[in-house]
């Protein structure tokens, strides 16, 4: 069978405005964003209904979409919200919505009819046939869960062509059944299913002789810094026991570009701009030279090669697997800690605002601190387009006074100014080598 082939659209996520412009400067064709309220990440959220439009009209303005997120497992007090909710949403207009529930689908259907749904991967479809139902009851694109081979995702492509089919290709995994958990819920009291997961799978777990049987040899298991505690069996050290590696699929974008599938996507609402800068400019690149046709074989390994290299050694991540899509078909584990060291920082984002205009040396570079800066330091500037300018910190100026610093730390929104050349484009990110 021939399968439709078309570019495929790179769907990056977006917790807040910031976050947003950034992808869409990196080249994301569109991002997944969502309210608390009703959306899986209430945490490191920052969207409300009022950025939400905001959100929709940059991004119409500039020819990129903006899908919303309603994706929990609704209780019947929020199924009652959804209809105000919907109301509001259908004068802001974005280019659809992402939902797991039925409920909250027939919902939708009944209030806002010519809205356009897209079925969230929490509804766990992995198969032709759940596709095709959910076709047919008028959803326009599946979001297949991440348990599904590429052989798989082919072939749902080819035995359901007019539905759009969108999966995953770099992010976090999570160690329950596509986002199923209820650890959170278990320990603190805070529901993966709602919105408010609080990642136990990542912390550290002290471990606790709790006897033997003729069967089993029981432990106990304790969330570091947690009061709750939970039995495990045949477990003898701590360990990072359910924290799965990151998935990443860039050594397998020439296959993923040919296949026809209709969207490409990023997870990390909650992740920094610099992770959006790399992970979406890496991909976008990829997409871009591999769909133009004009690299050769060896040109696209090396050009691959070069790519996973980035992502593999600039970036903080928990060890990368191809999992379920391309791997053994089961979940890849980091077992040793949460997440890898890096050698590099994300220490700036270039920006437009202005400090004061008096102090202002206008042949330099503002940018936004988010880590510590110094003199000396050797940094790496990324630009949109995934070009990389190396530089060496020479001076630091203070954006409101134009005073000459040492170093520069973050938070608290604070600007300062670099030389770091001419034309360099706002959302663009600073790393700096650590020693």
């Amino acid at each position: 069978m021939k399968i439709l082939k078309n570019k495929p659209e790179l769907l990056a996520p977006a917790g807040n405005l910031e976050k947003m412009k950034t992808a869409f400067a990196f080249g994301a064709d569109a991002v997944y964003a969502g309210i608390p309220d009703f959306s899986l990440r209430v945490r490191i959220n920052d969207f409300t209904l009022e950025s939400l439009a905001e959100a929709v009209k940059y991004a119409h303005e500039r020819g990129k979409k903006v899908y919303v997120t309603i994706n929990i497992f609704a209780f019947n007090e929020q199924v009652a919200k959804l209809p105000q909710y919907l109301a509001v949403l259908k004068k802001i207009k974005p280019d659809g919505l992402i939902v797991s529930d039925p409920g909250v689908i027939s919902t939708i259907k009944k209030h806002w009819k010519n809205a356009e749904i897209h079925l969230s991967t929490q509804a766990n479809c992995t198969n032709a046939a759940a596709a095709e139902f959910w076709y047919k009851t008028g959803v326009k694109r599946v979001i297949l869960g991440r348990e599904v081979a590429f052989p798989d995702i082919a072939e749902i492509k080819q035995l359901v062509p007019d539905l759009e089919i969108e999966t995953f290709i770099h992010g976090a995994m999570c160690m329950a059944y596509s986002g199923r958990c209820f650890l959170s819920k278990y320990i603190v009291d805070r529901s993966a299913n709602q919105g408010d997961c609080v990642q136990p799978c990542r912390w550290k777990y002290d471990v606790d002789d709790a006897g033997e049987s003729c069967q089993s040899r029981s432990t106990i298991i304790k969330p570091d810094g947690h009061q709750a505690e939970f039995e495990l069996v045949e477990e003898e050290h701590g360990s990072y026991i359910l924290n799965s590696n990151d998935m990443c699929m860039m050594n397998h974008m020439p296959e993923l570009v040919a296949s026809g599938l209709d969207s490409l996507k990023i997870e990390g609402r909650a992740k920094s701009v610099y992770y959006l800068a790399m992970v979406v400019g890496s991909y976008r690149k990829a997409i871009d030279k591999l769909w133009s046709g004009k690299l050769s074989a060896a040109a696209q390994k090396q050009l691959i090669k070069k790519l996973q290299t980035e992502l593999e050694q600039k970036l903080v991540h928990r060890g990368y697997t191809e999992s379920f899509m391309f791997g053994e078909g089961k979940l890849s584990q980091n077992l040793v800690n949460s997440h890898n060291t890096c050698e590099w920082e994300f220490c700036g984002q270039v920006t437009v605002g202005v400090g004061n205009q008096k102090s202002s040396k206008k042949e330099l570079t503002l940018v936004k601190v988010h880590n510590a800066l110094r003199v000396g330091d050797q940094i790496e500037v990324l630009l949109p387009g995934y070009d990389i300018i190396k530089k060496r910190v020479t001076k630091i100026y203070n954006a409101e006074t134009g005073e000459a610093m040492e170093s520069a730390h973050g938070g608290q929104g604070k600007l300062i100014q670099l030389d770091l050349g001419k034309g360099i484009p706002e959302f663009a990110v600073i790393r700096r080598k650590l020693n």
